[in-house]
């Protein structure tokens, strides 16, 4: 049986929205009769994909020109019920080394440091929603925010501080009726993960470690995302819902 949510009448913005588990989760929310605007790094017209059914903004997390545009935007369009931070790049995927402090450091403004300045920028709308529980923000994090991958020291060691600033938001926030949560991913099919799905000796030890037995797809990682913000998780807050076969359960 597939789980319905009915998200009509309030607007969304997922960040990262034009593929992988962004655009999954976007097409739920759009599905569920939502107003979704989503985000990508290039302009519009370079993309392959329709994307007509969504507001589209270009949005680069390097840049916090940017961010801050497209914060002053989408609070100046109207409401804001929730926000999806998914947006994201493992910089090793594309042969650049994390342990490079240049390369560490713009992993931890992409993964961490944009991620809440986007955040706080439109706090202000999200508590205005009348969603049920208050507005929401649910972060991307990842199995790497709870074990350690040498090869992606910078997104790893980002994705870790998010789970410290979901907490540190979730108090800070809760009074204004908005609620922060993150759902953490296990090795997912996508673009950005495609160099390791091509290359058994990650997959295979991957797979022996994992009880339920496969690796993720999208739509796994998409519906918790929209749980996470729906009436059925209103009462749940600072917390991250780890979903990856089981991946992280041996530690």
């Amino acid at each position: 049986m597939t789980v319905k949510y009915d998200f009509s009448g309030y607007r969304v913005l997922v960040t990262g929205g034009t593929s992988g588990i962004g655009l999954s989760a976007a097409r739920m929310y759009l599905e569920a009769g939502a107003d979704v605007v989503i985000t990508g790094t290039k302009p519009l017209e370079n993309y392959d994909v329709d994307f007509s059914a969504f507001s589209f903004k270009q949005m680069d997390l390097e840049d916090n020109a940017s961010i801050d545009t497209v914060a002053k935007a989408v609070s100046g369009e109207g409401g804001l019920d929730i926000l999806v931070n998914n947006a994201g790049l493992a910089f090793a995927s594309q042969g650049l080394d994390e342990h490079d402090p240049d390369v560490f450091a713009r992993a931890i403004q992409m993964h961490l440091t944009g991620v809440y300045r986007l955040s706080h920028g439109l706090v202000d709308r999200l508590a205005e929603s009348n969603l049920p529980g208050g507005g929401a923000i649910v972060n991307v994090a990842s199995v790497t925010s709870f074990m350690g991958v040498d090869m992606t020291l910078g997104y790893g060691a980002a994705k870790t501080g998010i789970l410290g600033l979901i907490r540190g938001m979730a108090v800070d926030l809760g009074k204004r009726n908005i609620r922060v949560n993150a759902v953490a991913a296990g090795l997912t099919q996508t673009g950005m993960t495609s160099v390791m799905f091509d290359n058994p000796e990650w997959i295979n030890p991957t797979l022996q470690r994992t009880p339920l037995q496969r690796l993720g797809k999208p739509e796994d990682i998409a519906g918790a995302v929209l749980f996470a913000s729906s009436s059925a998780a209103q009462w749940i807050t600072g917390q991250a819902l780890v979903v990856d076969g089981g991946y992280t359960i041996f530690g």
